[in-house]
């Protein structure tokens, strides 16, 4: 029993001398906080100070302490807190005549005034945050229309590449190649042909870079597009088009079909294939101005000594030359002098002759020569040079769009660039 009461006695007598201790430490701070703005003015140090000392203290008891407190918080400017500070002083002080009784009334009506334009300001800031928000909300799904619709009219392809003089351009997708024109409309799908020959006007698709089985071609010059017959069409023991020459500006097309004592001669204009209409004729005419030695009916024609299957015309007087059981040109005879380009020496192949010169392929090495056989400044496309307003952009891989004067377009649709959009709806 003693001893219980005498671990109460302790009990009482700590938590006594440590409020009272708490007290004198709280005490020891607002000295502190009083000298910090009597000697150097700096009620920043008086705030810090005063701060301590309220951790000390479960309320404030005296008035001068509320005094304290309202005066630091005022000065720093926080007024919400010097309000507090001041009504806890009037709740204390007993002397209302007091001369720090009138200092503090006075103190409390400028606090309320300048608490009252604060929340005036804040409430103004506030407002004024909440317009931006929505403003901000409001342009941020302005934004994302505006994306959605300019990538709903991109395009999404692997490359574009440049226009023709006739507005249209060749575009791959996924190792295929398709036709587009500067409007970013789709004219064929990149879906089957894996390869692709541009010149003069004409695009020519091909399902195989080598070997095709299957051309399509398209004529920017019309907007027009078709489907070269099978290769057995021409020659029932031909399976692929084989050496495929540049299309010219004429509308003709050479290619060099395999199991064929004759190449492919296709007026692209006209989707047909163009043959000699009397090759008995046309012998008979090149024998008279000695151009063949000799010619018979089996369309065997000797030139010099030696007899050859004749290949057909190739436009400018050139004729391909073969000889029996090899289907590989053997030379190419010129009639405008008899000039014989062989094969082994000279070139493998001849494109359609136009405009004075033809293309000839040795190997790897494409030139381009006369009527008979020497060679002459390359031919240029005069299909190549775009003069529309239309501009290819890439947007990010795999993503292009076409501006005009700036504007996204896709066929009859158009989007402004994102800021004239935003400063449509200002």
């Amino acid at each position: 029993m003693k001893k219980q009461l005498l671990s109460i006695f302790f009990a009482t007598f700590f938590c006594s001398f440590y409020a009272q201790n708490k007290s004198e430490i709280a005490k020891v701070y607002i000295n502190r906080a009083n000298n910090a703005i009597e000697e150097s003015i700096d009620y920043k140090e008086a705030l810090e100070l005063f701060e301590k000392a309220m951790k000390y203290m479960d309320t404030v008891t005296k008035p001068s302490v509320a005094d304290l407190g309202a005066k630091i918080y005022f000065e720093l400017e926080n007024y919400r807190q010097a309000q507090k500070y001041s009504k806890q002083y009037f709740l204390l002080a007993k002397n209302k005549n007091s001369e720090t009784y009138q200092q503090q009334l006075e103190l409390f009506v400028t606090i309320d005034e300048k608490l009252k334009e604060q929340i005036e300001r804040e409430r103004i800031l506030e407002e004024e945050r909440i317009k931006k928000s929505k403003e901000l909300k409001r342009i941020d799904s302005l934004k994302s229309i505006w994306k959605k619709t300019s990538m709903d009219m991109a395009l999404k392809v692997d490359s574009v590449y440049n226009f023709n003089a006739n507005n249209y351009a060749l575009f791959s997708k996924e190792g295929k190649y398709g036709v587009i024109n500067d409007k970013a409309e789709i004219i064929l799908e990149a879906k089957e042909y894996s390869n692709a020959i541009n010149f003069a006007g004409y695009f020519l698709l091909l399902n195989k870079s080598k070997e095709a089985t299957k051309i399509y071609s398209f004529n920017t010059n019309s907007g027009t597009g078709i489907l070269l017959p099978n290769p057995s069409d021409f020659n029932a023991l031909s399976t692929h088009f084989g050496k495929v020459m540049l299309p010219r500006e004429n509308g003709r097309l050479i290619t060099y079909p395999n199991n064929s004592y004759e190449p492919l001669v296709f007026d692209l204009n006209q989707g047909k294939i163009v043959k000699i209409s009397n090759k008995e004729d046309l012998m008979k005419d090149l024998k008279k101005n000695d151009v063949l030695r000799k010619y018979n009916k089996d369309g065997e024609v000797k030139v010099d000594k030696d007899w050859y299957l004749f290949g057909g015309h190739l436009g400018g007087g050139i004729y391909p030359l073969y000889v029996e059981g090899d289907y590989n040109v053997k030379a190419f005879l010129c009639s405008v002098d008899g000039t014989m380009l062989y094969a082994d020496s000279k070139y493998d192949y001849i494109g359609s002759f136009h405009d004075n010169k033809a293309q000839a392929v040795k190997g790897d090495t494409i030139s381009w020569v006369n009527q008979n056989g020497t060679k002459v400044s390359n031919a240029k496309d005069s299909k190549a040079n775009y003069k529309g307003d239309s501009k290819v952009f890439k947007v990010e891989d795999g993503v292009y769009q076409i501006l005009k004067n700036g504007v996204i377009i896709n066929g009859d649709k158009k989007l402004e660039k994102l800021p004239e959009y935003l400063r449509k709806f200002q």
